[in-house]
Parts: C-alpha cells; structure tokens; sequence
C-alpha cells in the first residue's frame, strides 16, 4: 500500500517537470534539468516511506517517473493546442491565469 502512495506521489510531482520539459529546446540545459531535478526527491521519499531500494519497486517507481512526465507533456501540448493562453513552462502559473481570468 505504501507503495502505491509513493507511486502516486512520484507521477503528480513529476507532471509540472513534464510540462517544463515539453517547453523547451529537447537536450538542452533546461530539458536536463527537468528531468534530473526530481530524483532526489525521489530517492528521499522513497528513504524516508521506508520501501527501500528492493528490485521489485524500480519498474513501478520508474514507470511513475516517466508516466508523470508524459502526462506533463500531453498537457501542455493539449492546452497549446486549444489555444489556451498563456503558454508559459511553468505549468502552475498557466493554471492559475486561466482561472483567474474566468
């Protein structure tokens, strides 16, 4: 069951990295940086959820990383689609634009 939070928690904090990913120049600093800057996070919740570092939570954990940035993507893609503005990188600021407008 604590694995299933902390999976969980990994793809919804993953989602604005994502988002920040989809924004700029694939294999630059910034996309770099959108990947790499929530490991550590990662590895710290996975310490202190106490689920430590057994074989069988890396494809889950991992498959939480990758579908929190794929989901991330899709969203900003989505809004870029429907016009939705502004489009920025970051995905809370766009959020809280569009609803303080309407």
């Amino acid at each position: 069951m604590i694995l299933f939070f902390v999976a969980l928690s990994i793809f919804v904090f993953n989602i604005p990295f994502g988002y920040w990913r989809a924004n700029v120049i694939k294999y630059s600093f910034q996309w770099a940086l959108a990947i790499h800057i929530p490991v550590p996070f990662i590895i710290l919740l996975r310490i202190y959820s106490n689920i430590g570092f057994q074989l069988y939570t890396y494809p889950i954990l991992v498959g939480a990383f990758f579908l929190g940035q794929i989901s991330g993507k899709y969203l900003f893609t989505e809004r870029k689609k429907i016009n939705l503005s502004p489009i920025t990188s970051c995905l809370v600021m766009d959020l809280y634009h569009s609803y303080s407008k309407g």
